[in-house]
């Protein structure tokens, strides 16, 4: 899910250079089926980020297509605003836990029947989880309710051997901060590396690992091992 974005769109074409059979899931039609050619994906899947039901079939409807269960699931969408509290509207606040939230649990939920041990399913939440950010609160708000979602989950499946990582990735220029529904961005600092943060990710997946973070100067990705598990392919939505 999300593999209409940058971050999303190179995850799923390096997960599909290491040989993985990899379904896409993405909000907009056109850039979506530019990926879904790009990683030999066939036709991915549009979805609707309010339609709650349909995010949670998305895993199954992967799972069919390519013939069995997923070993990985990872979800690549958001949304960003800015302004302080009181300034960024309701709707659009809604509109924020939505997308950064309840639709990446959805997808996450119906993940769960269809990865099996040794499997793992992921999120990018974003460094924003630790760190405070002017003008963010209700950004950060919507991707912490995420990330504690997949705090709980790990330690729900941790006997499972099902992996769950939370990806706090730091600022990559991407245009992901131009693109905001509301307010603009402050000055950001330079983009960190984004095939590193690519590669992080796709082992982190493989790994177990719990969080990805950003550590020194040039916001290189460290790794939080999370439960024991084996390795297995990479594949699922991006």
């Amino acid at each position: 899910m999300g593999a209409t974005g940058v971050i999303g769109g190179e995850v799923a074409a390096a997960a599909a250079a290491r040989g993985a059979r990899v379904a896409v899931a993405g909000r907009n039609p056109v850039r979506l089926a530019r990926v879904a050619a790009r990683v030999g994906a066939g036709r991915g899947e549009a979805f609707d980020a309010y339609d709650l039901e349909s995010c949670r079939a998305l895993a199954a409807r992967a799972a069919d297509r390519t013939g069995g269960a997923l070993d990985a699931v990872l979800v690549a969408s958001g949304a960003v605003a800015f302004g302080r509290a009181g300034e960024v509207p309701l709707a659009v606040q809604e509109h924020l836990m939505t997308v950064n939230a309840s639709a990446p649990v959805a997808v996450l939920e119906g993940a769960l029947a269809v990865v099996g041990p040794g499997g793992a399913i992921g999120a990018l939440t974003g460094v924003i989880v630790d760190r405070d950010f002017p003008r963010t609160a209700a950004y950060r708000a919507s991707k912490a309710a995420l990330a504690a979602w997949l705090d709980s989950v790990r330690a729900e499946r941790r006997r499972d051997r099902v992996g769950v990582l939370d990806a706090r990735l730091p600022h990559l220029d991407t245009g992901f901060a131009q693109r905001s529904v509301f307010g603009t961005a402050p000055a950001l600092p330079p983009g960190a590396d984004l095939a590193a943060w690519v590669t992080a990710v796709l082992d982190g997946l493989l790994r177990g690992d719990a969080v990805l973070g950003p550590e020194g100067p040039d916001s290189r990705p460290v790794h939080l091992p999370g439960g024991p598990r084996a390795a297995g392919r990479i594949g699922g939505l991006r």
